[in-house]
């Protein structure tokens, strides 16, 4: 599903799954909601851990951690082993956050249409 088809489904519906609105929103594609929503419950994970959990190839996880790290909904700590060497673990925006960031991003884009519908009417109509 690419992002027109969560724009669709988001403006289409009376009851938009929380998934569909975090894809919408944050441009994103569902297996980031995915990944996402795992680390919520599972905070702390490493890339195996998630991989395993979503039933997914680690290069895979690893993709849409980089996304959620460049959007800020995730973060990644190294912890280091006893026998030598470290591990990343990834933890999860909190959740309340995600939300206040998803209604500033939607209160920005609304006020951003309505300047645009605004606009219009000041121009001149087409073929004139």
């Amino acid at each position: 599903m690419d992002a027109d088809d969560d724009m669709r489904r988001l403006l289409e519906t009376d009851d938009p799954d929380f998934d569909v609105v975090m894809a919408c929103v944050f441009g994103i594609q569902g297996r980031e909601v995915r990944t996402y929503l795992t680390l919520l419950d599972h905070p702390g994970s490493t890339v195996e851990e998630l991989a395993d959990t979503l039933d997914r190839d680690r290069s895979n996880v690893n993709r849409s951690l980089s996304q959620l790290l460049e959007i800020e909904l995730a973060e990644r700590n190294r912890r280091l082993l006893d026998p030598g060497g470290y591990v990343y673990q990834y933890t999860a925006t909190p959740l309340p956050e995600t939300k206040e960031r998803l209604h500033g991003a939607l209160d920005r884009w609304v006020d951003h249409v309505h300047e645009r519908i605004d606009a219009f009417e000041e121009q001149q109509p087409l073929g004139e």
